[in-house]
């Protein structure tokens, strides 16, 4: 059986009627499974997990963003998250029977549809990208430059869309690729320190020296006074989840800080939990309703 998974990051985790009207909107197409739906306050995102056979992916997830750039304006939007769009990123990723060069000519072809029929611009990024200077998504889209930035820079330079006008409107950008799996990873800390929680971070980095196939940045959520180290391990093989954790633990340990607590975003294959599973024993919060596989095949 056939089966691709789309992740749209959504800038909205605050209202969940808005949430709750792109989803509708996604779930509208036959065959589309709707796995997970996660709202952050702080980061104001949402993010949602959907299955479907590959030729209705596009239609589904083009649904998500039209719907998304009725309700959500970026000129209002803020949050600790780096953001570009209403629809901000839109991966797609082969689950069974799907090589990632399909992904990539669904990405392109939703990348078309997005910049012609929305008059959204649209850059491809990661096996998707059309140049190398896109294939990392911070290379894109980072904390230093986001929304309000790519409102003035879009069209020169290197900001020129794959897809879609030179202008932005009130639904900003969307970012649309194809990549394998990846497991979004977050660890708060006992501590308010912003400075000490980038230091974490820069240690836990790839491209910094830390651990090979780990993204991380350091943020400081409101509602619960501390700072949170976010991460992306895009190969959770070679970098298992129980490693970036024990990481963390040691940089933190380092400045006499301990760890809050620990979370998985959205849904993670089997096969992390499996590997890390002494850890996740120990702590609170994470259920088996959040592995992908039992999610697809319930």
């Amino acid at each position: 059986m056939k089966l691709i998974e789309c992740v749209p990051n959504f800038s909205e985790g605050k209202n969940r009627s808005v949430v709750d009207s792109i989803v509708s909107e996604i779930a509208s197409v036959h065959d589309v499974k709707i796995l997970d739906v996660e709202l952050d306050a702080n980061h104001n995102r949402s993010v949602v997990s959907f299955t479907s056979p590959p030729e209705v992916a596009v239609e589904a997830a083009f649904r998500g963003i039209r719907k998304a750039a009725e309700l959500i304006d970026m000129d209002s939007h803020k949050g600790e998250h780096p953001r570009f769009g209403a629809s901000d990123v839109i991966p797609f990723i082969p689950v069974s029977d799907v090589s990632l060069k399909e992904c990539v000519e669904l990405a392109r072809e939703l990348g078309k549809r997005v910049g012609e029929e929305i008059n959204i611009p649209v850059f491809l990024y990661s096996d998707a990208a059309t140049t190398e200077s896109r294939k990392n998504l911070e290379d894109i889209r980072n904390r230093n430059f986001q929304y309000e930035q790519i409102r003035v820079e879009i069209g020169k330079g290197q900001y020129v869309p794959d897809f879609g006008p030179l202008e932005v409107s009130k639904a900003g950008v969307s970012i649309i690729g194809a990549r394998n799996f990846l497991v979004a990873y977050n660890v708060n800390l006992h501590s308010q320190n912003m400075e000490i929680g980038k230091k974490i971070a820069k240690a836990l980095r790839a491209k910094d020296g830390g651990l090979a196939f780990v993204k991380a940045l350091a943020f400081y959520l409101e509602d619960k006074k501390c700072v949170q180290i976010s991460m992306n391990l895009t190969n959770f093989k070679k970098t298992p989840i129980y490693r970036a954790y024990e990481m963390v633990k040691l940089e933190a340990s380092r400045y006499g800080i301990e760890i809050m607590e620990s979370e998985v975003i959205g849904l993670v294959p089997l096969e992390a939990i499996v590997e890390s599973s002494r850890f996740f024993l120990r702590m609170n919060g994470f259920k088996s309703n959040q592995i992908f596989e039992t999610r697809v095949w319930e």
